[in-house]
């Protein structure tokens, strides 16, 4: 009995010497401070920033009036109104309008032809056309919403003037059929940075942590290249477990208030949907944290400089963008791609958070990414505690060589 708490209080120590040596590892490494810290507190109000105009407005767009009448004249009137559309000017034709185009001073071409008045009036179906530059989504999406909303209120003051003219209009039937309303869950004003961003600080969190552990770890390889397999910055004689736990704790705590402030304060700055509740999300990443601190060790025996860590991590940073669902649905992937995204944390952090901050769920409601997390953190434990097992066997063959 006696020797079971000599073991756990052995381990325990073992424990606070590695944790309270890696703060001071940290630092005294300035390089590892900006990852961990000057990183997560500056990237998120960067890219907030770039993104916090929201919607695209004022896109320039030729028109091409062929009809030259009245109600062409309304037509273009109306688009004018929409936020999205500028008339840059009228083009004698189709081909000038595209010259236009070409030459970066329009976006978007509408073409009105002769025959649109005659036809409304004569109670057929006008056609207009449309022409639009998709090298930018975000552009192409406002204009695209910008002619939908054009067509619906066209259509609507159209049948409105018809039924008038039939003196229908004291049977109530001067109201559209059906009426379409749009609610926006998430993101009411259906803005670009309310859409990313609450799914991108979740992902500064991981690269930024992962970064700065392969960071301290190619630095500490150097240095056992120099000295003989040894780092006299490390404990190597504290048990694998215990250094692994000791270093996973001082980056959990440390990310803590970081977390706060990219979750919590970054919405509040810059006026973003934030519905949930701190304490709904905030246990919600404490295992993401935990898994991300074990994957960056797990990783060190590939961090052979300090160097390494940009290679490596930074490259990774737009494999996770993809798939942890953001930018392009997680069941529109192949197979692979899933799994991949299975594997790493930030794909149910960004999940799971998305959900309760931006719809207002709880803690109760994502278990899958929640479990899932956790179940990720024992799996990178052990990668983590294998790879510490690994690196001293090296450094051991190194020192007797």
């Amino acid at each position: 009995m006696k020797n079971i708490f000599h073991s756990i209080g052995a381990w325990f120590s073992d424990f606070t010497h590695v944790f309270c040596n890696e703060w001071k590892v940290i630092g005294h490494d300035m390089g590892a401070l900006l990852f961990f810290v000057a990183l997560p507190l500056l990237y998120p109000i960067t890219y907030t920033l770039i993104y916090n105009t929201e919607v695209v407005e004022q896109v320039p767009v030729a028109i091409v009036d062929n009809s030259r009448s009245p109600m062409s004249r309304k037509l273009v009137r109306d688009a004018s109104a929409a936020p999205a559309i500028k008339v840059a000017g009228y083009a004698a034709d189709l081909n000038e309008a595209r010259q236009w185009m070409n030459e970066g001073d329009v976006y978007a071409i509408i073409r009105i032809p002769s025959d649109y008045e005659s036809k409304i009036s004569t109670g057929q179906q006008a056609t207009i056309e449309f022409y639009a530059d998709m090298s930018l989504l975000l552009r192409y999406r406002a204009l695209l919403a910008a002619m939908t909303d054009l067509q619906i209120k066209q259509t609507g003051d159209i049948t409105l003037e018809r039924v008038n003219i039939t003196g229908l209009e004291s049977s109530g039937m001067t109201k559209m059929p059906i009426e379409s309303q749009n609610a926006f869950l998430g993101d009411p004003e259906q803005g670009f940075a309310s859409f990313v961003m609450p799914g991108i600080v979740i992902l500064i969190l991981q690269q930024s942590m992962l970064l700065g552990i392969s960071l301290i770890g190619g630095t500490s390889r150097e240095r056992r290249m120099r000295n003989g397999g040894i780092d006299p910055k490390m404990i190597d004689g504290a048990s694998a477990s215990a250094s692994v736990w000791g270093k996973a704790l001082c980056y959990v705590i440390l990310y803590l208030p970081l977390t706060i402030y990219v979750t919590t304060c970054i919405p509040e700055m810059f006026r973003l949907p934030h519905y949930g509740s701190a304490t709904q999300y905030l246990p919600f990443l404490l295992p993401m944290l935990f898994a991300t601190a074990f994957l960056g060790q797990a990783l060190l025996p590939i961090m052979k400089e300090r160097e390494s860590a940009f290679l490596i991590i930074v490259f990774t940073s737009v494999i996770f963008l993809f798939t942890s669902g953001l930018t392009w649905p997680r069941y529109a992937m192949n197979q692979f791609w899933t799994w991949f995204g299975d594997l790493v944390p930030c794909t149910w952090g960004v999940e799971g958070f998305i959900r309760i901050n931006s719809n207002a769920g709880t803690l109760a409601e994502q278990m899958v990414p929640y479990k899932a997390m956790w179940i990720l953190t024992g799996v990178y434990f052990l990668g983590a505690w294998w790879s510490l097992k690994w690196i001293r066997v090296k450094s051991m063959l190194k020192a007797r060589a």
